[in-house]
Order: C-alpha cells, then sequence, then structure tokens
C-alpha cells in the first residue's frame, strides 16, 4: 500500500491527462450555453473543431509544458498559475489554427473568453480535489517517499524539519550519512547512521530509497565528485540543495552565460518576464488608485494647508533599484523645518507634527503620493519601504545584507509591514527584524503575493502600534 500511488505515478499522469481532455470539453460546452444559449453542435462549425482540436492539443501539450510533473513540496498557487497560463497558450495555438483554415472571422471571442475562464476553473477545481487527497494520504503516511540526507550541516538539519513539519509534502527521512563533527545533531533514534560514503549506494538499494538529498556546502566539492562517481548507478532522484542558507543570497537561478551554465546569486525572482508583469501590474493599480483616490487627495490637501502653512507635498531623497537615486512623495505631517544634516525619524508625540499629521502618519494616509511615485516606475505597489539616505549609510555596515533589499523597487507596502514592523527603527535590533522580511519577500515574490499583501494592507495594515 505504502507504494502503490508511486508505482502506478504513469497511470495517474495518463489518468489527469484524460481528465483534462474530458474538463475542457465539459468547459467548452458550458461556454456555448452560457454566450450561445445552444449546444455548441448548433453554432458555428468551427466552435466544435475549436474545442477538439484545443482540447486535444492540451492532451499533449499540458505535459510538455509540466503539469504533470510531481508537485510535492510546492506551491499550489504556483500551480494554477501554470494551469492558467498553458490552457492560455493552447487556446491562442487555436485561434491561430482558425486563422490558417480561413476561418477565424466566424470565432466568437466571447465564447473564447468564457471557455478560457470555465476551463481554467474547472481545471483548478479537480486539481484541488486530486492535490488534497494525495496530501490527505501523505499526512496519514501513505504514499511517502524514503529519502536519504547526506551531510547534516544548517541546510541538513533544515530540510530534514521542514520534511518532519511538512507532513502533507510526503517525505520520510530514513538515513543520514554525516560528518563526525554534524553526527551528534542528530535526535531521532529512528535515523540511520551512514558512516562512509562509499555504504550510501547500497543502503539506497536495500531499503528502497526514492530520493536522496545532498545538503553539502560548496566547499565541499572534493566530496561531490566522490559522492557523483558513486551514485552514478543509484535509479533514485538526486537532489543538491545548496547551502543556500549559508550563502544567504537572494537566488539561485542557473542560465547560459557566453556557452557556460552559470549560477545567478543574488537575482531577484521578481526580474525578466516576472519583472514585467509586476511592471504592468504596478501600473495599473497606480492608474486606477489614484482616480479612486483623488477626491480623498483633495481634502487631505485642505486639511494640510488649512492646518499649517507650507506645501501640501513632502519630497525627500530615497535609494531606488539597484541604489538609484529618487524623490519620494508625501502629504506633509510636520511642520516646515531644516534637518541639520541628520534625519531624524519621526518619535511618539513628536513636536514637529502638525494637528493633522499625527493622524495622516497613524492611518498611513501620508504615503498615499506614491501611487505618484509607482507611475513614475520609480517605486512598486509592494515591495520594501525606502529608508532616508543617512539611514541607509548607518545601517549598511550594522547589518550585513541591508543593502540586498535595494535589488528591488522599494514599496508603499510591503511583506514586513503588514507583519508590524512599520513605523520608528530606533534600535538595530527593529531595522534588522525589518530586513530579514524584506529579504523573505523579495526571494519569495510571487504576483500572488502582492495581491495577498496588498488585500492585507487595505484591510488591517494602514494602523498600527509603531506608526506615529
Amino acid at each position: 500500500m505504502q507504494d502503490l500511488i508511486i508505482r502506478n505515478s504513469s497511470r495517474l499522469e495518463l489518468s489527469m491527462r484524460v481528465m483534462d481532455v474530458l474538463v475542457l470539453e465539459t468547459a467548452g460546452m458550458l461556454a456555448s450555453i452560457i454566450h450561445f444559449q445552444a449546444m455548441i453542435g448548433e453554432t458555428a462549425p468551427i466552435h466544435t473543431v475549436l474545442l477538439h482540436f484545443c482540447s486535444g492539443l492540451a492532451f499533449v501539450l499540458f505535459a510538455q509544458l509540466g503539469l504533470y510533473t510531481s508537485w510535492r513540496g510546492r506551491s499550489m498557487p504556483e500551480m494554477f498559475v501554470r494551469v492558467a497560463m498553458a490552457w492560455g497558450l493552447v487556446l491562442l495555438i487555436g485561434l491561430f489554427f482558425s486563422f490558417l483554415i480561413h476561418h477565424v472571422g466566424h470565432v466568437s471571442r466571447l465564447w473564447l473568453f468564457y471557455w478560457y475562464a470555465t476551463g481554467v476553473m474547472l481545471l483548478v477545481a479537480y486539481r484541488i480535489i486530486v492535490y488534497g487527497t494525495l496530501r490527505h494520504l501523505r499526512k496519514k503516511g501513505l504514499n511517502s517517499k524514503r529519502v536519504v540526507i547526506v551531510g547534516y550541516g544548517s541546510t541538513g538539519q533544515e530540510m530534514h524539519r521542514r520534511a518532519l513539519a511538512q507532513d502533507w509534502a510526503g517525505y520520510d527521512v530514513k538515513a543520514v550519512h554525516a560528518d563526525p563533527t554534524d553526527a551528534g545533531k542528530i535526535s531521532d533514534p529512528a535515523i540511520v547512521r551512514i558512516n562512509t560514503v562509499e555504504e550510501i549506494h547500497n543502503y539506497v538499494i536495500a531499503n528502497k530509497i526514492h530520493e536522496i538529498w545532498i545538503t553539502l556546502p560548496l566547499v565541499a566539492s572534493p566530496k561531490m565528485q566522490e559522492l557523483q562517481y558513486l551514485l552514478r548507478n543509484a535509479l533514485v532522484d538526486i537532489r543538491w540543495v545548496p547551502d543556500i542558507l549559508g550563502l544567504q543570497m537572494l537566488s539561485n537561478k542557473v542560465g547560459d552565460f557566453l556557452g557556460f551554465p552559470a549560477v545567478d546569486l543574488n537575482q531577484p525572482i521578481s526580474s525578466g518576464i516576472h519583472g514585467v508583469i509586476k511592471e504592468l501590474f504596478d501600473k495599473v493599480f497606480s492608474i486606477v488608485a489614484l482616480i479612486l483616490l483623488l477626491p480623498l487627495f483633495v481634502v487631505i490637501a485642505v486639511c494640510i494647508k488649512y492646518t499649517s502653512p507650507g506645501p501640501v507635498f513632502f519630497k525627500q531623497p530615497r535609494l531606488g533599484l539597484n541604489g538609484k537615486q529618487f524623490n519620494v512623495y508625501k502629504f506633509r505631517t510636520m511642520k516646515v523645518h531644516r534637518e541639520q544634516g541628520i534625519v531624524t525619524q519621526a518619535a511618539k508625540n513628536d513636536s514637529r507634527l502638525t494637528s493633522i499629521g499625527g493622524f495622516l502618519r497613524r492611518t498611513s494616509l501620508d504615503e498615499l503620493p506614491q501611487f505618484i511615485n509607482v507611475l513614475r516606475g520609480e517605486m512598486s505597489v509592494v515591495g520594501p519601504r525606502p529608508h532616508a539616505l543617512q539611514h541607509n549609510e548607518m545601517y549598511k555596515d550594522l547589518l550585513e545584507l541591508y543593502m540586498l533589499r535595494h535589488r528591488v523597487k522599494p514599496g508603499i507596502t510591503g511583506w514586513a509591514q503588514i507583519h508590524g514592523h512599520r513605523g520608528e527603527t530606533d534600535t538595530v535590533d527593529k531595522m534588522a527584524k525589518r530586513v530579514q522580511f524584506d529579504l523573505h519577500y523579495i526571494q519569495n515574490w510571487s504576483l500572488w503575493m502582492d495581491i495577498r499583501i496588498i488585500a492585507w494592507t487595505a484591510f488591517k495594515g494602514w494602523t498600527g502600534a509603531n506608526a506615529y
């Protein structure tokens, strides 16, 4: 029973591929009923042709686009995005096919939209059921994969901890090979200790191990070469998990550079095509926000002018993407004054605050003009908050990874802010905690993560005990 699903993974994949075809055929027929109020056979013949052509194409292409690879330990929202993109690509190819056969003019675009939306919803819905069932089985100890960990430093220990904590992923660590200095860190007596690398292959064969996780640091390259030779005949999945916890870099994307594979150590996830998506989202969101917030802008501007002399907006230089300097916009919350070479953060009961300024800062309404910065391309809706230049100079020497937060555009709100790390950072520990959350955001960015942060900010993130 333990290996039943694993042994039949190819049959499960075939079942899912057939199910996808049935789902897409059903979605197309539902789209016809929704749009035409008729069965698809009663509409223009091109719709029936596209229905079967795209459904058959999905049977072939979905596998090539990675929709049936093992999704253990990976993000489900990422899977749903991949499903939506794959189905969209299939429909685009189908539309191009209808152009080639000179029937594109007879295709209803609204029917295509309904088919796409219905198809995505049904594909996602039944995947939730399938993967939810698999996760439930794994929590019960079924359909789990037996694992050997090679190396038990900080990365090996963290991988072991996550395998235990995320039991829905279905990884069962059976044995560990560790250096003598790390062997004492294995606290579970049920874990087998493999003393030498030469014994790993025999243990894997004898105990029907499914995966080997190599968590050795980069400096252990001689041992890696030895392992590569010793495990050359091991017909199991071998994963190398580099000591990224030790390197503490932003990413480890592998790409081609001058004909050689190269690893980008500090390239944020939100770059390349992801950066284009994020930029487009920022532009659309900022335009909509500025239009909707215009009446509020007028009210706040009148209040500022009424309560104290001076300009409505406050500008101050900040560091943006890759250290490029720009002026950040805010509603003015303090009386007009000059800083004497040092920027002093606002503190509780600060005498410099205007009568309306304290309210604007507590509710973060003073930050709203930064949608202008987003529209100008200087900021993002979500990202690490920009700090005063003097604070950057101070903390870059006190915190080792501080400047890595400038590898992305600063944001109006961020992962740190919705977790309570906003307002005054009067100690190094407070700033270190904020930077920790900022780096987590950069390392784990997704469009879905941005949407969650915006939603959280809209409902709960505008105020806080540290905002003054």
